[in-house]
C-alpha cells in the first residue's frame, strides 16, 4: 500500500481509481465491508484502489482537538488498511484551509485532477466541503458532470444494529471486550513504541512497559489481560493499566504492561497491545501496600484468565513475575 500524505504529494500516476472517503477508524467490519466492496469494482474496472482519510479527523478539529476518544490513532489505521486490499491512502491534512473548501472545488480539486476518480463508495449520510454543504446527491451530479460512478456504502450488522466506531467505542468505554472484537473481526488493540518511564513500578516488584497513547483521550480505561505482539516469542501474557494511576498522582493517560514471566529490555521496542480481559476499573489506593496487593490479585486474575483460555504462562498463579522494562 502507498502512502500519499497531502494533495502535493498526488502525481499523475495516481490518477484512475476506485476510491472511498472516511474517517476509518477501528477500521472495523463495517469498514471492511466497504474495502471489500471497493476491490470488487476495481477489478472490474481494471483499476487501483485508493481510500481517502483525513488529519486530524474533522470531528477533531472543529471541537479544537477535544472529539470523541479514537480507536486507532494515524499509525494504527495505516496498519490495519494494509491488511486489505488498499492499493493507496491518501491522506490530506484537515485545517482552515481544507474546511472552508466549497465542496464544488473540492471534487475538482482531488477527485478529478487529482485522483481522476472513475467510481466512489460514501455513505448516505456524507458531508463535505464549507458549512458541509456538499452530499451524496451532489457528488452524483459532479459524477455525471466528470465521469464517475457513486455507490452507497454497504452496511454490515451485527445484532439487528449496523456497526459503527461509534458502537465500538461504546463496548469499550463499558469494558465490554467481547463484543468490541466482534465488531471489529478481531480483539481491539494499541500500539506503540516502549518508553522510559519513572520505574515505580520496578521499584513495586511489578516492572512495566510503558507505552505512549499518542491519545488525547484513551477508548478504554482500566485493568486487562493482554497479550503483546512485536517481541520474541509472542504473543507475550501480561497485565496491563490504562489510566492516569491515581495512586501515584498521575495526571497523563498511560498504558503500562507488566509482562508474566518474562525478563528482557525492550526500550524502543514498537509493540502491539491486545486486549482480551477487563479484570478491573482504575481506582485510588489508600497506600503503597494496598496498591502491591491488588497488584498481586490482579496478575493472579490475569493468570486464572490464560488459563482457562488455554494459554500457559508457566508461573505459579498470585506469584509475580521477573522482568526488565521501564
Amino acid at each position: 500500500m502507498e502512502l500519499i500524505r497531502g494533495e502535493h504529494n498526488l502525481r499523475p500516476r495516481h490518477r484512475g481509481c476506485v476510491a472511498s472517503i472516511g474517517s476509518f477508524d477501528g477500521v472495523h467490519l463495517g469498514h471492511q465491508t466497504v474495502l471489500g466492496q471497493l476491490a470488487e469494482k476495481a477489478v472490474e474496472l481494471g483499476l487501483p484502489t485508493t481510500v481517502i482519510v483525513f488529519e486530524p479527523l474533522p470531528r477533531e478539529y472543529f471541537a479544537g482537538g477535544h472529539g470523541p476518544a479514537r480507536l486507532t490513532r494515524f499509525r494504527e489505521k495505516v496498519q490495519a488498511l494494509r491488511r486489505f486490499s488498499v492499493d493507496r491512502l491518501l491522506c490530506l491534512r484537515f485545517d482552515r484551509r481544507l474546511a472552508e473548501m466549497p465542496a464544488t472545488r473540492f471534487i475538482e480539486r482531488i477527485l478529478v485532477r487529482g485522483l481522476g476518480v472513475r467510481h466512489l463508495v460514501v455513505g448516505d449520510d456524507f458531508r463535505f466541503g464549507r458549512g458541509r454543504e456538499g452530499d451524496f446527491h451532489t457528488l452524483q451530479e459532479a459524477g455525471r458532470r466528470y465521469g464517475f460512478s457513486v455507490a452507497h456504502m454497504l452496511t454490515f450488522d451485527i445484532d439487528g444494529a449496523r456497526v459503527s466506531s461509534t458502537r465500538v467505542r461504546e463496548a469499550l468505554a463499558r469494558g465490554d471486550l467481547e463484543t468490541a472484537a466482534r465488531l471489529l473481526g478481531r480483539p481491539y488493540r494499541m500500539s506503540g513504541r516502549v518508553a522510559h518511564g519513572d520505574k515505580r513500578g520496578r521499584v513495586l516488584g511489578f516492572p512495566t512497559a510503558n507505552i505512549r497513547l499518542a491519545r488525547r483521550v484513551s477508548p478504554l480505561q482500566g485493568v486487562f489481560a493482554v497479550e503483546m505482539y512485536g517481541l520474541d516469542p509472542e504473543p507475550l501474557a501480561g497485565v496491563a493499566n490504562v489510566g492516569t494511576r491515581p495512586t501515584m498522582d498521575g495526571t497523563e493517560a498511560r498504558l503500562e504492561v507488566h509482562l508474566l514471566d518474562f525478563d528482557q529490555d525492550i526500550y524502543g521496542r514498537h509493540v502491539h497491545v491486545e486486549f482480551l480481559h477487563k479484570i478491573r476499573d482504575e481506582r485510588r489506593f489508600e497506600s503503597l501496600e494496598a496498591l502491591v496487593q491488588q497488584i498481586r490479585a490482579d496478575v493472579g486474575a490475569a493468570r486464572d484468565f490464560f488459563r482457562h483460555r488455554g494459554t500457559d504462562t508457566g508461573a505459579p498463579q498470585g506469584r509475580p513475575a521477573a522482568g526488565r522494562g521501564p
